[in-house]
């Protein structure tokens, strides 16, 4: 597992702990972490192997054993239990690049949005126009990102 797949699984827990209104340093050691993770010389599963993982910085007991689970077996069950402790489509929205933690809670809390398709339809029809945090150049961006992973280009 690549580095960069490690570290987009603990950027998901940080998004699923601020979702949850989680402790801020918790969230801060998790981003602390993942920056760590993307600037390493050197692949996680070679630390995990040579049993190194504390060696990066903000990497504890407890990410230890999250990151060697992660790498030994594809996935995180903590990760996993986040997903499910959200309400349906609430974690979806973090799919769509453009879209933080904040702007999904406001997303499914103040208009109900659940999908691509729903938010995508929500631009188009102006109904993300109430939210401070949907300016124009935003809404253009998350569009985009929308048809290209659809698949319809960039």
């Amino acid at each position: 597992m690549k580095n960069s797949e490690v570290a987009r699984v603990f950027q998901g827990i940080a998004d699923l702990l601020e979702l949850k209104g989680e402790n801020p340093f918790k969230i801060r050691a998790y981003q602390k972490v993942i920056r760590s993770i993307e600037h390493l010389p050197v692949e996680v599963e070679q630390l995990v192997v040579e049993g190194r993982l504390k060696e990066i910085p903000g990497v504890g007991e407890a990410i230890t054993k999250k990151i060697t689970e992660l790498v030994t077996t594809g996935h995180l069950d903590y990760y996993e239990r986040l997903k499910t402790e959200l309400p349906e489509g609430l974690s979806t929205l973090l799919d769509i690049p453009g879209i933080d933690p904040k702007t999904a809670k406001k997303l499914f809390s103040e208009l109900d949005i659940k999908s691509a398709d729903e938010l995508e339809a929500a631009i188009s029809g102006g109904r993300v126009a109430s939210l401070s945090c949907m300016v124009d150049e935003v809404k253009e961006n998350i569009l985009r990102h929308i048809q290209a992973l659809r698949g319809g280009g960039s």
